[in-house]
């Protein structure tokens, strides 16, 4: 066993003595003090017994376990979390720029809308994801220790060691974040570090909770149009009842996660709000539960997340179905400018397509029949100086716009993604995909 396995604090040891000449610790103190911090099981049991004897968790807290001890395991789940988002960001950067020219509907308020392209639309789902590591690694960088700060945060018991020497007791503040590897202390604390802090982590990784719930939607809904599935493995049953079916379960379970998740922080803006003048005891209970299950959730969600976006599954065929259902209406617009370039007058040809568009919108709504438009506007006599070039103007690939550029330029060499990523490689690299069981 390591010397390491167990916590040890930087006030039980030599070190503090030898630094700052505190006297009065003898050698047979430190020796109390050690055995009297580490953390095992027996540890959590003197806690709950202390608790139970005292009726006051505070007291247990300073018999086992320190407000410190909560900023070191927030900082530590931030490090494990924050490879795992960027290893699903990778899964996405890949996946856009392989399809970063596959021509795709858009849609508004539900509704079929300009192409884009599939690439396209999972740049948005990074570009999400990518400002979630941006503000989780902002928290993760102000992190900072509560130290040896007294009861109210005055440091009066420490004057009192210290013989009233205030630079020593900064001096045991600087070893004390040095030993536990944080920057520095908070400038203010009361009996804890404030409740701010578990509200800002709380608010990083609760607002990606939501951005999981954003993408597992889609992919939910393009499941439902059978052109983009989650992974769905041979053996796989997508319905209990209904044996043709593939159920998105993996989604769906980003989605109630992320759910959960994304709540969690009004619980930590209520706690906050109720910390009266130096602290009260109604963060306690709520707190040992939504600390742990906030970052139990995001992992959870990660390890989805990583498995569905690195096996996601493409039907171009029934992608481009939907789109020539809709793109006749969306070429008309280059039809009439191509009428005008040969003399034809615009408002002439707006009012031919208009009717036309009318004619076939009703085949497909009233009579279930396939979009028309261009066959009619290839029976139309009017269209006839233009009859030769329409195939040539409904080219999906004219419609997407700049849409492979766009994410060529976020997603490719040198691009954001790649700068986000660049400390991340060396995880992204030797991780295997997430192995779920549905």
């Amino acid at each position: 066993m390591s010397r390491y396995d167990n916590y040890e604090t930087p006030l039980a040891s030599r070190y503090a003595k030898k630094e700052l000449g505190i006297d009065k610790i003898t050698d047979e103190m430190i020796e109390q003090m050690k055995a009297k911090v580490v953390v095992s099981d027996e540890a959590f049991d003197v806690a709950r017994a202390e608790e139970k004897l005292r009726r006051h968790d505070v007291m247990a807290h300073v018999h086992a376990v320190t407000d410190n001890t909560e900023l070191i395991f927030m900082r530590d789940a931030l490090d494990l979390i924050l490879p795992k988002l960027a290893k699903v960001i990778h899964n996405l950067k890949e996946f856009a720029l392989k399809y970063k020219d596959l021509p795709t509907l858009g849609f508004t308020h539900a509704q079929p809308a300009q192409c884009i392209s599939v690439g396209k639309r999972a740049a948005q789902w990074i570009q999400e994801l990518v400002m979630d590591l941006e503000d989780i690694e902002h928290v993760r960088a102000g992190l900072k220790f509560r130290g040896a700060q007294g009861t109210t945060g005055t440091q009066a018991s420490f004057m009192e060691i210290f013989n009233n020497d205030s630079p020593k007791i900064d001096k045991l503040n600087e070893i004390l974040c040095e030993k536990a590897g944080f920057p520095g202390c908070y400038d203010i604390s009361t009996q804890t570090y404030t409740r701010k802090v578990d509200l800002r982590v709380a608010n990083a990784l609760c607002s990606f909770g939501a951005t999981a719930q954003r993408i597992a939607c889609d992919i939910r809904h393009l499941a439902h149009m059978k052109e983009i599935e989650e992974p769905f493995e041979a053996t796989q049953i997508g319905s209990s009842a209904m044996a043709y079916k593939r159920n998105p379960m993996r989604s769906e379970r980003i989605t109630s996660l992320g759910r959960k998740l994304a709540s969690l922080n009004v619980n930590f803006s209520n706690t906050f709000v109720n910390q009266w003048f130096e602290r009260t005891l109604d963060d306690s209970a709520i707190r040992r539960i939504d600390i742990p299950e906030m970052f139990l959730l995001t992992d959870a969600i990660l390890i989805s997340l990583d498995n569905v976006t690195n096996g996601l599954v493409v039907y171009p065929a029934t992608i481009r179905a939907h789109l020539m259902q809709e793109l006749p209406f969306m070429a008309t617009e280059n039809i009439i400018m191509k009428m005008v370039s040969k003399g034809a007058s615009r408002q002439e040809a707006h009012e031919q397509i208009r009717v036309l568009s009318h004619q076939a919108s009703y085949a497909v709504k009233m009579e279930g029949k396939p979009n028309d438009l261009i066959e009619r506007i290839k029976k139309t006599e009017y269209f006839k100086p233009v009859w030769s070039e329409i195939d040539a103007m409904l080219d999906p690939k004219l419609f997407i716009g700049r849409s492979a550029e766009i994410v060529e330029r976020y997603c490719g060499q040198g691009g954001v993604v790649e700068q986000k990523l660049a400390k991340y490689m060396d995880y992204i690299k030797s991780s295997a995909t997430a192995e779920l069981s549905v």
